[in-house]
């Protein structure tokens, strides 16, 4: 399939939306490119760091929320099993295995075709729908590296939800 090429005059960088809205929110935040940004993000139990990244070639604003955990790589077939037990359960975005750092992070992409601006209220819901996707999941990855269980028992421990106070 043939693609058309056509020139895209965008009214403002899709990056200084995200910006300007960390800005707004006092994120700490640092604009490392022009097709970069990172956002830090104290959560209940990481740190995590949040990349948005610019792709020009399909017109996607990119968005990948780590968090500190590393992979032994005699666990790597329980952490893959376990990611996709989880990408099952998801309406956007996915988990992945960056094998270069052997570091556990969630992605989503926004397309944004033709010339397309994002919104603001796009950007918060990227940034938000990733933090909570790393929220919901941390401790299961946690459960199946540190307490020894398996990727089915880890996922079903985690997402485990309690009513009331004791």
């Amino acid at each position: 399939m043939r693609q058309l090429q056509v020139e895209i005059d965008r009214v403002e960088h899709p990056l200084d939306v995200m910006e300007r809205l960390a800005a707004i929110r006092d994120w700490i935040f640092d604009r490392t490119a022009t097709d970069e940004m990172s956002v830090s993000v104290s959560g209940r139990w990481a740190e995590y760091h949040v990349a948005f990244t610019w792709i020009e070639d399909v017109e996607a604003l990119h968005v990948a929320c780590a968090f500190d955990l590393r992979v032994p790589d005699r666990r790597r077939p329980e952490v893959l099993q376990l990611i996709s037990l989880i990408n099952e359960q998801l309406w956007v975005g996915h988990f992945d295995l960056w094998t270069t750092e052997n570091a556990v992070m969630f992605r989503h992409a926004l397309l944004l075709p033709g010339g397309a601006d994002p919104t603001a209220g796009q950007c918060e819901t990227m940034l938000r729908v990733s933090v909570e996707a790393c929220e919901r999941h941390f401790q299961a990855f946690q459960f199946l590296l540190w307490a020894g269980r398996s990727p089915q028992q880890a996922l079903d421990f985690s997402l485990f939800e309690t009513e009331g106070e004791a």
